[in-house]
């Protein structure tokens, strides 16, 4: 029993002497990795709000659009609270159909979208501001007020 211990005590020192020796073989190169990192982070980060753009809606909220569009714009996607990228790119057919958006059905709910998106609110849900493509605070009040009506 007493030499089972020895070796786990033996077999543990081993691992952690290693991991230290490991640690300190790449300390130099961990301090110049880190920028990279620090930019994958900040990329990964945009590439997240790409994937889901709720411009202020509440999961509750996003849920009543996205069952709008499920009953209107072909979206097949889950009714989860997060306006995605299926969620946008039914969007964007309705938009293309009735509001002027002339870009792709990509799914990507930048400025011609935003501009879109200002042209039906302006229409129907009291959006006052300019046609500018700026999912700022007007549109933002005007677009809860469409998906509390969806």
């Amino acid at each position: 029993m007493r030499s089972n211990v020895l070796v786990r005590t033996l077999v543990g020192l081993t691992a952690v002497a290693g991991l230290a020796a490991g640690s300190l073989a790449t300390a130099g190169t961990s301090f110049a990795a880190s920028t990279p990192a620090t930019q994958s982070s900040v990329s990964g980060q945009s590439a997240s709000l790409l994937a889901t753009q709720n411009f202020g809606l509440t999961s509750a909220e996003a849920k009543n659009v996205q069952r709008w569009l499920a009953q209107y714009w072909n979206y097949n996607d889950g009714i989860d609270g997060q306006l995605g990228t299926n969620s946008w790119k039914a969007f964007q057919r309705c938009l293309k159909t009735y509001y002027g958006y002339t870009d792709s059905i990509d799914g990507d709910p930048g400025s011609n979208t935003i501009k879109a998106l200002q042209r039906l609110l302006k229409s129907s849900y009291g959006y006052t501001g300019a046609i500018d493509g700026d999912a700022g605070s007007g549109t933002r009040a005007a677009f809860k007020r469409f998906a509390a009506a969806a």
